[in-house]
């Protein structure tokens, strides 16, 4: 007769050897203390991203008006996220119309707060926050990233490793938690991505999972749905927008970062079987969210969207099921969906997003074919944020 398994054994070692075999993957992907750091944009890369065309570009550097980039020796230009930032702030002060290269928030507008969920894990979720953040600041916006899910992908993606640069303190656990509550700003890191900040997360945000329902009936003020709104208030004016990235179920994080948010954005993989556990998620986030409203937390949103994730043009039920979301949610289905790209998961594989790797590391149309989609879902996203400022 075989031997039993000891479950909690059994699953101690897994993990053991999954750390270490990841600590080495880290190794060899990364040298020990490295940070990540961004690669140049080409100059047609650069024009794109500034919104301007590559001849008046080579002008700007003719007439010197912005400063020397990166030359190669065959005398190509390359643009590191500062360099691009400087010559928006410079086409800023001379437009004739303001926020033509700065459009992020102006004098008296909100800022803009959007929360990515599903219920599901594996909808893509965090891949589409990782990359809307980092589009948005290669635009020109200043952004801050809040990774509020446990496993810390989001954190991850970002060149730290949770499991040891935060592991008992530094996340934003720190800035919501009952006891003792640090000042948000303490715990937010620059990253490598100009533009971007980071509140990590951590294993150790689950004891916010578990705290609650004592602190509930504590009374413990501010309740666990204001908290997170709470914390963002120290920083908020330092931001255009700040990007949740909930973890994969309907908990105590997932409603608070919903309660802080202006904006939701729902990630689907057009199949029935993520249909049918998308409208569980949206029943119980129903009923949630009722009991939190009659508590007092604010409803008032300035957009739900649906983002269709990992679609294949090709896949005919697919197109049966998109066309089902459409004619079901209207408007709330964007009208780009994020095509499933082996550009996204190969660079998911080195831990990097698409915007990080070398164009060269892909065949050049599988690459562009990944860019252009994400191009596409992100300036609707930056144009649903444009309206809600009134623009």
């Amino acid at each position: 007769m075989a031997e039993p398994i000891h479950i909690n054994q059994r699953v101690r070692e897994n993990a053991e050897n999954l750390t270490a075999a990841l600590e080495s993957h880290m190794m060899t992907v990364f040298a020990p203390d490295a940070r990540k750091e961004l690669r140049l944009f080409s100059a047609g890369e650069a024009a794109g991203l500034l919104g301007i065309s590559p001849s008046f570009l080579r002008k700007l550097h003719f007439d010197s008006r912005i400063p020397d980039v990166h030359t190669t020796p065959g005398g190509r230009r390359h643009y590191s996220a500062e360099d691009l930032l400087t010559i928006r702030e410079e086409l800023e002060s001379t437009a004739k119309t303001t926020g033509t290269y700065l459009k992020g928030r102006q004098t008296g507008d909100k800022v803009q707060v959007l929360s990515f969920l599903n219920f599901k894990g594996g909808s893509g979720k965090t891949t589409s926050a990782i990359h809307t953040a980092q589009r948005l600041a290669l635009k020109g916006y200043r952004v801050l990233t809040v990774d509020i899910d446990p496993q810390a992908s989001l954190t991850t993606l970002f060149g730290y490793r949770p499991e040891y640069d935060f592991l008992q303190s530094g996340t934003i656990y720190d800035a919501i938690r009952y006891e003792d509550p640090l000042p948000l700003s303490s715990i937010i890191q620059k990253t490598f991505f100009t533009g971007i900040d980071l509140a990590p997360a951590g294993l150790i945000l689950q004891e916010f999972e578990h705290e609650t329902p004592q602190a509930l009936l504590n009374n413990v003020q501010p309740a666990f749905f204001s908290r997170m709104a709470t914390a963002l208030q120290e920083v908020e004016d330092n931001y255009d927008v700040i990007i949740f990235d909930c973890p994969p179920q309907l908990g105590y994080l997932t409603m608070s970062a919903l309660c802080a948010s202006t904006g939701v954005l729902i990630t689907v993989v057009p199949n029935m079987l993520d249909i049918a556990s998308m409208s569980q998620f949206l029943q119980m986030s129903a009923e949630l969210l009722d009991v939190v409203a009659e508590a007092g937390a604010p409803m008032d949103f300035d957009f739900l969207r649906f983002l269709i994730n990992r679609y294949e043009p090709s896949d005919g039920p697919q197109q049966q099921v998109v066309a089902f979301l459409r004619q079901l949610f209207g408007n709330e289905v964007m009208v780009a969906p994020m095509l499933k790209s082996t550009a996204i998961s190969d660079a998911g594989l080195t831990q990097q997003t698409v915007f990080e790797v070398e164009r060269s590391q892909f065949h050049r149309n599988t690459y562009d074919r990944a860019v252009d989609s994400l191009n596409l879902v992100n300036d609707e996203i930056e144009s649903l944020l444009q309206h809600a400022w009134g623009r």
